[in-house]
């Protein structure tokens, strides 16, 4: 047959053997059509069907594949803004990577700053009579250990009269020792007898013993040793006192100086001490004081306590904590919310029950900071400090521990209805997700380690009330409250 068509050809030429094959072609279109449509047809619809299915799978693999190749779903992932971050105050100090750590659960107790008995105020008094001739501070400024703050003229006739016997004391052993010295001389050429020395040694036996009987009066009246050599050595009387800032840690006779001596200012740039401030200026110049009366009275503000005034129920609980030697946190109210000041030693618990308040005291150690250190033009320091008696404040005291928790702001957490949700950094969204609160109280929430967070995911720490709103009018309504998240 192949032959016939290839003869064919050859004879009549291409044109003839198309218009041979269209026009059988024709004839048996019945056998060859329909099944012919129903295969292009098949073939487009499938081709077509494929290319849907490759667009959709695309864009769905856009919208949801952010660059941190978390998917999330769109419902419950929001997009904010550089200016919506910062009107929620959503900075970077609030996106951290959370971790598992221990979290104390605490109650809070009512409490007050309090001095330090016998170490916050010192009582300056003078141990002599006498004038106020100068005072040297006023009320309000800093002074160091050392500062001269007080002289005095000394006015006591008692305390003159015993410096006047112990000098003519001294003049008169003076005399009986050179005496004995003369006589020893001649005593072995027989000129003076034997019994003449003796006399002379009896008399300054006498004499010695009387000098120490005077030395103890003075020490009586006031005298420190240094001053009492003074007198014996230069001969003459105490006329002025000096009176000088003592220390808190260490107590000496520096505190009383003679009128004459150098004063050594203590340097403010190397402090060994806390500054003392004058509380109270009790005289002026020209007064006349007593002995014993105070002068002035000084603080010491850089120790203080926290007094902790816990209920009966609370007892057990403030004990147990000392006892395992936990800390506490002190919450202080200010302008932007509150202040905590954490790992706080006890000090001491109080064994005795206020009887009126029915409440047991507890002390809390309370190092102060300096916020303001200025100095006038007359050289005087002013300070203040960050902590003052009689603040009042709470003090919150663990009860109950708990390991490997996460713990986020209370501000980290919204609830609508019977869920909780967090806020997860993605990429450039932040993803709501479902989380179980095992605790909340007014500072932090504790969130259930159980897969729906993980340690190193970036969570925000404040604004997840904002951020629900946000969301739910973004979707123009109520939200699927149990939409969730894939790792």
């Amino acid at each position: 047959m192949f032959s016939k068509i290839k003869q064919l050809m050859t004879q009549w030429g291409f044109p003839a053997f198309v218009c041979l094959v269209v026009a059988t072609a024709v004839f048996t279109r019945n056998l060859w059509w329909l099944p012919l449509t129903d295969w292009i047809s098949g073939t487009v619809e499938s081709s077509r069907s494929v290319a849907e299915d490759d667009h959709a799978s695309h864009d769905h693999d856009a919208e949801h594949d952010h660059g941190d190749g978390h998917a999330h779903d769109e419902s419950s992932s929001l997009a904010l803004s550089n200016q919506a971050r910062l009107n929620i105050g959503l900075t970077s100090e609030y996106l951290q990577p959370i971790q598992l750590q221990t979290f104390q659960k605490t109650i809070s107790i009512p409490s007050v700053i309090v001095e330090r008995p016998g170490r916050t105020r010192i009582e300056v008094s003078t141990p002599l009579t006498g004038t106020v001739t100068h005072v040297h501070s006023v009320s309000g400024e800093a002074v160091q250990p050392g500062t001269l703050l007080f002289e005095l003229r000394l006015t006591h006739e008692d305390l003159v009269k015993t410096q006047t016997e112990f000098v003519r004391t001294l003049g008169e052993l003076d005399v009986e020792k050179r005496e004995l010295n003369r006589l020893e001389g001649v005593v072995s050429s027989g000129a003076v007898a034997r019994k003449l020395v003796l006399e002379r040694e009896y008399a300054i036996d006498k004499l010695t013993a009387l000098i120490n009987a005077q030395r103890e009066s003075l020490r009586l009246h006031g005298l420190s040793d240094e001053q009492i050599e003074q007198v014996a050595k230069t001969r003459s009387l105490l006329k002025s006192l000096q009176i000088f800032a003592p220390s808190t840690d260490s107590h000496g006779e520096e505190e009383f100086k003679l009128t004459g001596r150098k004063v050594v200012q203590v340097s403010h740039s190397e402090e060994p001490y806390s500054p003392l401030v004058i509380q109270d200026l009790h005289v002026k110049k020209g007064q006349s004081v007593q002995a014993g009366q105070s002068l002035c009275e000084l603080v010491d503000l850089g120790q203080l306590f926290i007094e902790g005034r816990a209920f009966e129920r609370d007892a057990n609980a403030v004990t147990e904590a000392a006892r395992r030697n936990w800390t506490v946190t002190a919450l202080f109210e200010s302008t932007d919310g509150y202040q905590e000041v954490e790992n706080l030693p006890f000090a001491y618990i109080a064994n005795r029950v206020d009887q009126n308040s029915r409440t047991l005291s507890f002390f809390v150690d309370l190092p102060n900071k300096i916020v303001r250190d200025e100095a006038n033009s007359q050289g005087q320091r002013f300070l203040s400090w960050k902590y003052r008696p009689g603040q009042r404040l709470q003090l919150l005291v663990p009860i109950e521990e708990w390991k490997n928790q996460f713990v986020l702001p209370v501000d980290a957490v919204t609830q609508e209805g019977a869920e909780s949700f967090v806020f997860q950094q993605n990429g450039e969204h932040f993803d709501r997700i479902p989380v179980h609160v095992k605790y909340k109280d007014q500072r932090s929430a504790v969130i259930e380690n159980d897969g729906s967070l993980f340690p190193g995911d970036i969570v925000a720490r404040r604004g997840a009330h904002q951020m629900q709103m946000a969301l739910k009018n973004k979707s123009g309504g109520g939200v699927d409250p149990h939409a969730g998240h894939s790792h």
